[in-house]
């Protein structure tokens, strides 16, 4: 009994240094595959604008026009949840930029990554004042687009 007690007690202390580092890596992951998603969101709407000299009017218009397979979800969030950017000119669209909307599956804010040595002190900029626009929060609920659909022209 006395060897059931230790071995227990061993298993609890290593499972307590491990358990952090494990959640710190899951975090991680969470942030680059965030960072990937952004960016490919982002590019998407660079290639949009260069195409057609205008700014979607929606996230879904990235993939009805094949700019994309399906809007990515926010791996924080668990959904295609992001803060949309306006442009400052209507008229050029509705989606000048994208942003996570910083909060967990939960609804519950989260914190910011802290700043590496060499980063800004800000992580996330504000995009909302440097282009003037307005931001929206917008779920996304997009299928993959798997053939053009019927009258729409590339």
């Amino acid at each position: 009994m006395i060897e059931l007690v230790i071995v227990m007690a061993m298993l609890g202390l290593l499972l307590s240094l491990a358990l952090p580092q494990y959640m710190a890596t899951l975090e991680r992951g969470r942030q680059q595959v965030l960072q990937s998603n952004l960016a490919s969101l982002r590019e998407a709407i660079d290639k949009f604008y260069g195409d057609r000299g205008r700014y979607p009017d929606k996230l879904e218009d990235l993939v009805t026009q094949r700019y994309l397979r399906a809007i990515p979800n926010d791996p924080f969030t668990e959904s295609p949840t992001w803060l949309v950017v306006a442009p400052r000119d209507a008229d050029k669209g509705g989606v000048i930029d994208v942003q996570s909307t910083m909060t967990d599956i939960d609804g519950q804010p989260r914190r910011a990554p802290a700043p590496t040595s060499d980063a800004p002190a800000e992580t996330l900029p504000n995009l909302v004042l440097r282009e003037g626009g307005s931001t929206a929060v917008v779920t996304v609920m997009a299928n993959p687009a798997s053939a053009p659909l019927a009258g729409v022209a590339r």
